[in-house]
């Protein structure tokens, strides 16, 4: 079925449970390059400026910053916190002193979901090269629908910091109405790892001419649907990496598991097991038996109100849109046990044409370079026993384990900042971000592997402060 005509849509405000930020439309709209001095020398940070530019973009535009993190960011519009809102625990820490030059820009596309700048326009890019390079670079995609700033909290910053140069993208489509881009079901999702390839051979071309020589090391990045775009580059174009880290990313599978299996059983039962009652005890067997693990009950009632539905429904519409017809936007979403709603919906019923549109963005776990993953087992919004736990299976079947470590984190979930809402039961998972890239880089420099595969169990004790700086992978 044709996909519904392309328009211009404001952009879709994520669920602020933990940061009423989220549910705030803030489109920054990049200031001025540093000006030059009177005698018209510029700024260290500013020397290679003009070599800096991206093969393939339709527009750019470079800024001299004296400071690369959101720590400079959000004060001179160099960022979008409404894109990273919600994404990671209040108390993380923001590294300063990163002076460096930052290229915004978009690469040719037809559609307009975006409206970072003011520009209406998709596949846009985010490129940061600091002064002190350390010769590395660090791709990455936006989780969710989510825009090219979505990672600059989660780890665009640590990487800055670090000396790596640091590029992201929008992924060529955003919004909660990101399937009516594309001319068949699943292209909006392929066109996702097309602009993570894209991005990768043009950043290793402004790096070599930013700093006169070529990365050393090229590193994919990413969380959830992020995580996912980590997994199939590394799969598909090992040749442009040396690596990667993927944070719970999404599991796309032909014949499952996948979103269209796990989310609807869970849309069925959790309105009987919260009412309580007589079905309320055969529908917890239920959702326990769907991949939602005994013990993280609290955290059901957050998602069934923001994410189970919302997720479901989009990604139901790229890739099935002729189960209930495409939803224009505003149009609310059915309740569970309507007719033809998505609390009904049945995967394996679907027609063929269903499973043809996943296999365009399926995984196999034919990794080519190596790859840490870590999930976290409170993850209800991608149960770990149907995503990241079937992927660690997947690599092993396909002789690829020796390339992939992987780290179940007791109690954490699919978003940090909701260890603020429930400190101590929830595990942040930023801290296992930084454990994993420290030891990427052991096991590519110095050929030291990373401890073996496991559950990382919850310290006992241990306070808020302590689970948001520490997360080693020896358990």
């Amino acid at each position: 079925m044709p996909r519904a005509p392309q328009r211009h849509h404001r952009r879709w405000l994520r669920p602020a449970a933990v940061a009423a930020a989220a549910l705030t439309a803030w489109t920054a709209a990049p200031s001025a390059a540093a000006p030059l001095p009177p005698d018209g020398t510029r700024p260290a940070h500013c020397s290679r400026i003009d070599a800096a530019k991206v093969p393939g973009a339709a527009r750019q535009q470079a800024s001299c910053l004296d400071e690369l993190t959101t720590a400079g960011t959000v004060a001179s519009g160099h960022t979008d916190p409404a894109d990273w809102a919600g994404l990671t625990p209040e108390g993380l820490a923001t590294p300063r002193g990163v002076p460096g030059i930052q290229i915004d820009g978009y690469f040719p596309d037809t559609s307009t979901t975006n409206t970072n700048h003011g520009w209406n326009h998709d596949s846009q890019f985010v490129i940061r090269l600091p002064d002190h390079w350390n010769g590395g670079l660090v791709v990455s995609g936006a989780p969710g629908v989510r825009e090219q700033y979505a990672n600059d909290r989660a780890f665009g910053d640590w990487a800055v910091s670090q000396g790596y140069a640091f590029a992201a993208t929008d992924k060529g489509a955003t919004s909660a109405t990101f399937h009516r881009d594309g001319e068949a079901p699943g292209d909006a999702l392929a066109e996702g790892n097309h602009r993570v390839t894209q991005l990768t051979r043009a950043a290793r071309q402004v790096v070599a001419r930013r700093y006169q020589r070529p990365p050393t090391r090229t590193l994919a990045m990413g969380m959830s649907n992020g995580g996912y775009l980590v997994r199939w580059q590394l799969e598909n174009h090992p040749e442009l990496y040396d690596g990667g880290v993927d944070w719970e990313g999404t599991l796309w599978r032909t014949e499952g598991p996948n979103l269209l299996t796990f989310l609807p059983p869970a849309l069925r039962h959790y309105p009987a097991y919260a009412a309580g009652g007589a079905g309320a005890e055969q529908a917890h067997r239920a959702m326990k038996a769907a991949g939602y693990p005994a013990g993280s009950e609290f955290l059901w009632p957050f998602h069934h109100q923001y994410y189970w539905d919302l997720t479901q429904r989009i990604y139901r519409e790229e890739l099935d849109p002729e189960f209930d017809g495409a939803t224009e936007a505003g149009t609310p979403f059915c309740a569970p046990g309507t007719p033809a709603c998505d609390a009904d919906y049945a995967y394996a019923d679907r027609p063929g044409k269903v499973r043809k549109a996943v296999a365009k963005i399926a995984l196999t776990g034919r990794i080519g370079k190596p790859l840490i993953s870590f999930h976290g087992t409170y993850d209800v919004l991608l149960p770990i026993s149907r995503s990241s736990d079937v992927y660690a299976q997947l690599a092993r079947r396909e002789g690829r384990g020796h390339l992939h470590r992987y780290y179940r984190v007791e109690a954490g979930t699919h978003v940090d900042s909701l260890a603020d809402a429930f400190p101590g039961r929830v595990r942040p998972l930023v801290p296992c971000h930084r454990s994993a890239a420290a030891a990427l880089e052991r096991w590519l420099d110095h050929g030291v592997r990373p401890p073996s595969s496991r559950t990382l169990k919850l310290p006992e004790g241990a306070g808020p402060e302590k689970l948001l700086t520490h997360c080693p992978l020896n358990g």
